[in-house]
């Protein structure tokens, strides 16, 4: 049994407002759909299936680099942060697993997994942090501002390396598989550093990563193509983060985020091809609207979003095999953090409702014809679709709320937490 942060009668509440509109919408769309031969309720039940982690960071307030604004009733560290996650869990039904960052989560192992588990949460994939210093940290005493595992100091890289086997160790304790190891290593002048020495740095370091991995974890590298580097980057891209996938051995898998690509870049061909190398690790979800903005996930570009679910769903066995993990990585800057990610844990559901009705056996048909018309439009027809009373149905059959951002509003839980939580300062600079 576990706590609950907001009382289930405001669920019960808000629901039984909706109760019967729902009813009523979600029988007109499953008459629509079984005219097109498919049957709603199983697609409730896979979308009740795909469930996506939260960051824990995700529920403080983000910032620019110019300046950070605090909101009401920020967490003041990870047990806080676990009840926020809880709240998002509760009322959406799609996070059930929070992916920690070390060392802004650090504490007592033991009690993280008691924590969690009274609030019904496990716990995702580790995140390192080699790309800011940590001057109240003995274990990490030298800078990172040239760079961490492809630094030209080995004492660097040496504790760049300690600092990932150290969150590998912490999260065995806690119960994760995985590690995502992203560096902000780079160039910010041509001639600043070797392209071809810093690469092969950082190989050597990641290599030595992976030989501290447990047996049944997984390493998730993620490519990033600039920010904070603004001529070179280590990991600049699917291609480099493919190689270092293949280096490395049959536990590293490419990690995706959607909003560390240049523009325009074809992200769900990447993803096709990883898929085919048999190197997709999963995914950070967001958007963005001009570079890495780490936006909520489907408010820009929600139909690329489908497009990289269609073609999940496509690959259909060989992603199977591949368990890719699917995570939110986003800032919030002007709204309230949890409704940022109850929303994006929605949209990401949504794609994944839309690319499930795509009529495959059709599509492949105008593919071989080339039809180029008729194969657009059987995706737009997916697309178009509003698939909301799937949602909502697949949130209440978990005994969530059917519209979980009034749910939570009704609920008072950010006053609340404004009262018990001192509120933060603000800053004069710095993205975190």
């Amino acid at each position: 049994m576990s706590d609950k942060p907001i009382d289930e009668s405001v669920v019960e509440t808000d629901n039984e407002k909706r109760r019967k509109d729902l009813a009523s919408d979600f029988a007109a769309l499953g008459e629509s759909l079984g005219r097109r031969g498919i049957d709603i309720d199983a697609i409730v039940e896979k979308v009740r299936g795909f469930t996506v982690a939260v960051p824990s960071w995700g529920v403080g307030t983000g910032g620019t680099r110019f300046a950070r604004f605090p909101g009401p009733g920020e967490p003041r560290g990870i047990m806080e942060k676990l009840d926020d996650c809880a709240v998002i869990q509760q009322l959406g039904r799609a996070t059930p697993a929070v992916s920690l960052h070390i060392p802004w989560d650090r504490t007592d192992p033991a009690a993280l997994k008691e924590k969690a588990a009274s609030l019904g949460l496990s716990f995702d994939a580790m995140n390192s942090n080699t790309f800011q210093d940590h001057p109240d940290d003995p274990k990490q005493p030298l800078s990172y501002k040239f760079g961490s595992l492809s630094h030209a100091d080995p004492a660097v890289r040496a504790q760049a390396v300690e600092h990932n086997l150290d969150v590998v160790e912490f999260g065995r304790a806690i119960g994760s598989k995985a590690i995502t190891v992203w560096i902000g290593d780079g160039s910010n002048f041509p001639g600043q550093a070797d392209l071809s020495r810093s690469f092969e740095r950082y190989l050597e370091a990641a290599k030595a990563i992976y030989a501290g991995l447990p047996e049944d974890w997984r390493l998730f590298s993620e490519h990033k193509m600039y920010e904070p580097a603004f001529y070179s980057t280590v990991v600049q891209d699917w291609g480099t983060n493919l190689l270092i996938a293949r280096e490395l051995g049959e536990k590293a898998f490419c990690l995706v985020d959607l909003g560390h690509h240049a523009p325009n870049v074809n992200i769900e061909q990447i993803v096709s091809r990883l898929i085919f190398a048999r190197k997709l690790g999963g995914f950070h979800f967001n958007d963005a609207k001009y570079g890495d903005d780490d936006l909520d996930a489907g408010s820009i570009d929600p139909f690329r979003l489908f497009l990289v679910f269609n073609e999940l769903v496509e690959a259909g066995d060989a992603l199977e095999r591949l368990h890719p993990a699917h995570m939110i990585d986003q800032s919030h800057n002007v709204t309230d953090p949890i409704e940022s990610l109850i929303r994006s844990a929605g949209e990401i559901r949504r794609a994944c409702a839309q690319a499930l009705l795509v009529d495959r056996e059709a599509l492949r048909g105008h593919q071989d014809e080339n039809d180029a018309m008729m194969a657009s439009e059987c995706l737009k027809r997916a697309f178009r679709t509003d698939v909301t009373p799937i949602l909502a149905e697949a949130r209440r059959r978990d005994g969530g709320a059917i519209d979980p951002i009034a749910a939570y509003r009704a609920s008072g839980y950010r006053q609340k937490v404004a009262t018990e939580r001192p509120a933060s300062k603000g800053s004069g600079g710095g993205i975190v």
